[in-house]
């Protein structure tokens, strides 16, 4: 059974009739249901009033919810409170873009409260609506409103069809290149016009000819567009022709008896709409899911960029983000597209006013948007306005602040150098977005390189442009405040002072910062960096206090590395340790869950098994036990040669005389010693040649650390030997060896002391590779 679809009037109708006018059509139902109709009604009264209530506090607590606005539209419509449902539909539009639907929807409930002398406003509200999105349905109802509500084109006053006809080009001139809804606007466009037609008096031939000639002017448009139904056009053109009393045959969709170049034109079209036929399809077909249909729209693009229409590509593109309005991507796509090809400011200003609505947590179309503005020469006004609200936005990274941050100095910047007389900027409004910028970021990136870039270009445009080194020196101040552990920030602080000729001021930021702890190799950095400042600026004396205060410095830093060093290998050790036991429980415990798992039959075959092997075992042992009494006599032999041996070279290292020198140096001495004291101290140690103290340059007194000269031999064949044992590297030996010296206040004898460090870390079972 075929449907019979009904017009939308009888429709609503209907529908109105259902919900108003049950109790006509059903009177005995009524009486008879009558009060618990009422105490439904009061139920359905008193939930509704509560949802408003509830949405009203959603929408206080958090107006950025979009699904809350669109209920409480709805619930607001249903109820009927007209006053309440402006004011809620003004907030969302405020935040959000409305979709076609809404936007006419507020037009109809608008339009139906006011007459005929008050269609202006309601205009209003159908321009709106279609500055948001493209929408050939919204265009059509704001197109039917106008002819028929106001008064001068309804009666087809010459102002009445000039503001009609303007109209309408506006609305080809914006979707008429839609292939699969474009020719709803050019249908009504002919038919308006041919009504005008209807209306001029018989005898005005010359006009009647100039209406005819538009007429015709506008199926020839018509018909040289790719868009769907394009047969059908042809054949309404060329019946109308008829009726103007020109021979063509109506009912044939050929071109014959048309004139050549709409012919022409004509094919071209239906050639052009063949090859897009296809990915039209796609893009429309029902049952797919929003990815596919954006990829399919994303190819569809590239055909159309292929040919190098603008108007084509920018078309499709509105025509995505009405399908796809919060698509980051396609937004970003659109504008990039459109930052190339067209020159219109206006065209791409109000996409980029779009796209930030639709997507205002994408920080790189604020950027972009500001760029645009300061391109399209807007006034700061403007730019200003559109800055501050996109701070109100929330972005997901601070990087996205930053560049906003920037760009908004950048734009700053140049209309400052560049303007002259009237138009000069003040440098208070620099200093006040970096302030901004400062105050905003400064707690959330803290020892960050953004927070660094910030700063240094704001100092630097305080020298340039401010001309107040004072205010520059602040800036770094300032971030040394927060970002102190940053090697960077000093660095940069320094540079300033260095490129503007301040050496003492240079000098004074390195003795503040050269003990200061950075990260990684910083700390040295800084020191060598001073060390190389006094050679290539200072004085001799400046250079003698630089290596003064530094060495010390480096030395304890030396040691830290080195400390880290061993410790970081004893970690790996003992976790590789852990591995390893682990590892192996597990497959002990893996081989124990293998035998539990045998069944009881298995088992039993594997015992009788075992015991058989067990038997041959202690047959074939008798047979092997003379050969082994034979090998292990011999051995015996060789291991009593080989300790014998051993004795032997002990007896030569204890009396072997070392000539080579190397210089060791220990710390932590007491104030008191005298190298009297020192050399009784380390005389039974054997290879020592000199002990020196050293002493301060200014105060004479010991510095609590000596250089003692031994044999290098002595202490390398030590050091191998522990190495070997304990299998540490030489450096981490060294380390553990300087360690253990200064934590040791008693006399002692030194290879005793080495000796007994390898042995014991050897029976610990230190083994680190």
């Amino acid at each position: 059974m075929e449907e019979v679809e009904k017009p939308p009037v009888s429709i609503k109708q209907e529908d109105t009739e259902m919900s108003d006018g049950y109790a006509v059509e059903n009177p005995k139902s009524n009486r008879k249901s009558s009060s618990s109709s009422d105490s439904s009604d009061s139920e359905d009264e008193a939930e509704q009033t509560e949802q408003l209530l509830t949405l009203e506090s959603e929408l206080t607590s958090n107006s950025s919810n979009y699904d809350a606005h669109v209920q409480y539209i709805k619930l607001l419509r249903r109820s009927g409170e007209i006053e309440k449902l402006r004011e809620a539909r003004e907030n969302m539009n405020a935040l959000f873009p409305l979709t076609p639907s809404m936007w006419v929807e507020w037009a109809k409930d608008e339009a139906s409260l006011s007459n005929d002398s008050n269609s202006k406003a309601v205009e209003k509200l159908y321009e709106r609506g279609i500055s948001e999105y493209l929408s050939i349905p919204l265009w059509c109802e704001y197109l039917n409103y106008v002819q028929e509500h106001d008064p001068k084109v309804r009666e087809c006053s010459a102002d009445g069809i000039s503001k009609a006809r303007n109209l309408f080009e506006r609305a080809v001139t914006v979707a008429a290149l839609h292939v699969a809804q474009g020719s709803q606007i050019w249908d009504a466009y002919t038919q308006f016009e041919q009504a005008i037609l209807l209306t001029i008096d018989q005898s005005d031939f010359q006009a009647i000819e100039k209406q005819v000639h538009h007429i015709r002017s506008i199926f020839h448009r018509h018909l040289s567009i790719p868009l769907a139904n394009l047969k059908s056009t042809l054949l309404a053109y060329k019946a109308w022709e008829v009726e103007q009393g020109n021979a063509l045959d109506a009912e044939s969709d050929n071109v014959d008896g048309i004139s050549s170049h709409v012919a022409s034109a004509y094919q071209k079209a239906e050639e052009m709409y063949n090859a897009r036929a296809l990915l039209e399809e796609q893009i429309t077909r029902q049952y797919i899911s929003e990815s596919e249909r954006f990829q399919h729209y994303m190819s569809y693009i590239e055909f159309e960029k292929s040919f190098g229409d603008p108007a084509r590509v920018q078309i499709l593109y509105e025509r995505a983000m009405t399908d796809f309005p919060v698509s980051s991507d396609l937004w970003l796509d659109y504008t990039r597209y459109l930052d190339k090809t067209l020159k219109a400011g206006n065209v791409v200003k109000d996409v980029y006013s779009r796209a930030t609505r639709n997507c205002p947590w994408v920080g790189e179309l604020w950027v972009r948007y500001l760029l645009c503005l300061e391109g399209g020469h807007a006034s700061e006004k403007e730019i200003s306005a559109v800055f501050e609200k996109s701070l109100q936005c929330t972005f997901s990274t601070l990087e996205e602040y930053l560049d906003l941050f920037l760009t908004r100095v950048d734009g700053l910047r140049r209309r400052f150098s560049s303007a002259r007389g009237d138009d000069m900027l003040n440098y208070s409004l620099i200093r006040g977005s970096f302030q901004q910028a400062a105050g905003y970021l400064s707690p959330q990136m803290k020892n960050t390189d953004g927070l660094l870039r910030l700063h240094a270009y704001w100092a630097r445009l305080e020298l340039k442009l401010g001309n107040d080194l004072t205010a520059a020196r602040g800036v770094w101040e300032s971030l040394l405040k927060t970002c102190g552990s940053m090697l960077e920030a000093w660095q940069g602080y320094i540079a300033m002072e260095i490129e503007l000729g301040h050496i003492n001021e240079a000098r004074a930021i390195y003795r503040r910062c050269y003990s200061k702890r950075f990260s990684g190799t910083g700390s040295e950095d800084i020191c060598h960096a001073w060390l190389r400042f006094e050679r290539e600026f200072g004085t001799l004396e400046d250079l003698n206090y630089a290596v003064l205060k530094v060495s010390p410095r480096l030395e304890e830093l030396q040691l830290f590395r080195l400390q880290q060093e061993y410790k970081s290998f004893t970690e790996a050790t003992d976790q590789r340790e852990q591995t390893l036991k682990k590892t192996a429980r597990e497959k002990r415990k893996s081989g124990l869950s293998a035998i539990d798992e045998q069944s009881p039959g298995k088992q039993q075959k594997n015992t009788s098994q075992n015991q058989k092997n067990l038997h041959e075992k202690k047959n074939t042992r008798g047979q092997n036990l003379a050969e082994a009494n034979d090998v292990e006599e011999r051995e015996g032999k060789v291991e009593k040669q080989v300790n014998e041996q051993q004795m032997k070279d002990n007896n030569l290292s204890k009396t072997r005389l070392y000539t080579d020198q190397c210089t060791a140096f220990v710390s932590n001495l007491n104030f008191k010693a005298k190298d009297e004291d020192l050399q009784k101290f380390f005389s039974d140690v054997g290879g020592v040649t000199a002990i020196r103290i050293l002493y301060d340059k200014f105060t004479g007194k010991s510095r609590v650390s000596l250089s003692l000269s031994l044999s290098l031999s002595l202490f390398h064949s030590l050091s191998v030997c522990a190495c070997k044992h304990m299998h540490v590297p030489p450096l981490l030996f060294l380390s553990s060896f300087f360690v253990t010296a200064h934590a040791t206040k008693e006399k002692r004898n030194w290879q005793h002391e080495l000796l007994t460090m390898c042995w014991s870390g050897a029976q610990a079972g230190i083994s680190i590779s």
